[in-house]
């Protein structure tokens, strides 16, 4: 599966069978968390067969179930943390997608088990994005429009509108796409718009803008 067929398949899911995930899945997410907490320095870790995160109120309340593996996104705090977190942590997501999972990002209906992970001093966990093989395979959410959500002048390139259109697949809290993309020349700058996990939508909205547009045809402002 490429990475444009995974942002299309990829829904939240929040119901999980009884099945554990292969070896071979766990060592290619291993090898994926590490180039990721590589480049982003991060230290994003992997929990499996680990199911008092999501047994508890907080979790029905979520609506989640059979949920036994997630990825922790974990680092220490600074100015572009969380925006790294939703960068990073949906590039993994969608390799996720690419080996048969589903996935689901959680921000708050969790419970933090605190020997499931490691901390080291100063570190922080941000969120989690459950994984597992879905009961479904989710449903699309209604996105809002290209007009809404770029800021452009003139004639607007093909690989913007493919950049606008993977952005709008993109996850986001409470599916509300707050963001704005503008565009000056070849140059790109994204912004949030306000509202919970603003900057951990940013990095996931500008992770899906890069795998629609191609790196090669802008710069981020």
């Amino acid at each position: 599966m490429e990475l444009l067929e995974a942002i299309e398949q990829r829904h939240a899911v929040r119901a999980y069978q009884d099945t554990p995930l292969t070896d071979a899945q766990k060592a290619e997410l291993r090898e994926s968390i590490r180039r990721c907490n590589r480049a982003g320095g991060l230290h994003i870790q992997l929990v499996t067969d680990e199911p008092r995160a999501f047994s508890g109120l907080m979790a029905r309340y979520g609506r989640f179930s059979g949920v036994r593996n997630y990825i922790a996104l974990i680092g220490r705090p600074g100015p572009d943390f969380e925006e790294k977190c939703g960068y990073y942590g949906e590039k993994l997501a969608l390799r996720a997608q690419q080996l048969g999972l589903n996935t689901c990002w959680v921000g708050l209906t969790y419970a933090k088990v605190k020997d499931a992970y490691r901390l080291e001093p100063g570190e922080k966990l941000a969120l989690v994005i459950t994984l597992g093989v879905g009961r479904t395979q989710g449903t699309p959410h209604r996105s809002r429009t290209r007009e809404e959500v770029m800021r452009v002048s003139g004639p607007v390139p093909d690989w913007f509108l493919r950049g606008v259109d993977a952005a709008l697949l993109a996850p986001t809290a409470m599916n509300q796409q707050k963001f704005v993309f503008t565009l000056d020349g070849d140059t790109v700058a994204a912004a949030p718009l306000g509202g919970p996990y603003a900057q951990v939508d940013l990095g996931i909205v500008k992770y899906h803008f890069e795998l629609g547009a191609g790196v090669n045809h802008f710069k981020w402002a």
